[in-house]
């Protein structure tokens, strides 16, 4: 299981968006699937019965997708940098990924690359796409905008304090004369539990921010995990229910115990409904009342 595991907060289109990432790249599939129960289906307002989350991979990688309601719209502050092999299948993931969505930068040869673009797709989650020969295919991506302009390094080094196996591996800052200010990030890359992220600031006047549409779970075996970094993630933001909590960036976090999917798809609906009964009156996640819960 991965570390860290990106979740997308859809308006009930978990399963369709789900199933177009995963007929897009090699190596993917559609995992599990839980369902809203009578607790849950009253706290988010949809039916019971209707998907809650789907968990899937692409290109090897564990995503959630989440049926949450309207309330969160994604936006490019985090998109996913996808390292493409050739050019039959940079131009066919364009193709299929911008069909309904907003082009950003158009695909084509840029003075940083041979062939790049960047675009929404149709439910506006938030796609770059480069020809590159890098074995990471996917790669979430963080932009530091508006009052987090500047911030990203400062981010950087604060997310790698927090994570075992992390590291910034490269940075390249704006120099003097050039569109942004001097010194902040033009590109970085580092890892977080072995897996690779990317970030960059940008001082333009862009009209979004960090939402929870896209947050990042931090799937947890012990008591003492969850503890830890619900405290360090929240330190200067904010603790919120169900284990989410914002950093001090605006990030979106969930703090998850590595138990609680099984609980939640169990067959028997008895132990998912008094789990996620139990979810709904958590701030930070307790794996004891969990497994009280779910024993009956």
């Amino acid at each position: 299981m991965q570390k860290i595991t990106p979740c997308l907060w859809f308006d009930n289109q978990a399963e369709e968006a789900a199933s177009l990432y995963a007929s897009l790249f090699k190596n993917s599939k559609i995992g599990s699937v839980s369902r809203y129960g009578e607790a849950g289906a009253q706290v988010s307002g949809l039916p019971k019965g209707t998907v809650m989350t789907v968990m899937f991979q692409i290109a090897g990688q564990e995503f959630m997708a989440l049926n949450g309601g309207p309330m969160f719209n994604f936006t490019p502050a985090v998109s996913f940098f996808v390292n493409c092999e050739s050019q039959q299948e940079i131009t066919e993931l364009w193709n299929r990924l911008s069909a309904g969505g907003t082009v950003l930068m158009e695909l084509a040869e840029y003075p940083f690359a041979e062939k790049f673009g960047w675009l929404q797709d149709k439910f506006g989650v938030s796609w770059q796409l480069i020809l590159s020969n890098r074995a990471r295919k996917i790669i979430p991506f963080f932009m530091f905008v508006g009052a987090q302009h500047g911030k990203a390094e400062q981010a950087m080094n604060s997310y790698v304090s927090l994570f075992q196996d992390s590291s910034i591996h490269n940075i390249v800052r704006y120099g003097a004369g050039e569109e942004e200010p001097q010194g902040t990030v033009q590109h970085a890359v580092f890892s977080l539990a072995g897996q690779e992220f990317m970030a960059m600031d940008s001082n333009r006047k862009h009209p979004f921010t960090f939402t929870p549409a896209i947050s990042f779970m931090v799937n947890c075996e012990t008591q003492k995990e969850i503890d830890e970094y619900w405290e360090r993630l929240s330190a200067g933001g904010e603790k919120e229910e169900c284990g989410w909590l914002k950093d001090k960036y605006g990030v979106s976090w969930q703090i998850v115990p590595t138990i609680l999917e099984k609980m939640l798809t169990d067959r028997d609906t008895a132990k998912s409904e008094r789990v996620m009964a139990a979810v709904l009156q958590m701030k930070k996640p307790d794996i004891e009342t969990l497994e009280q819960a779910y024993s009956g």
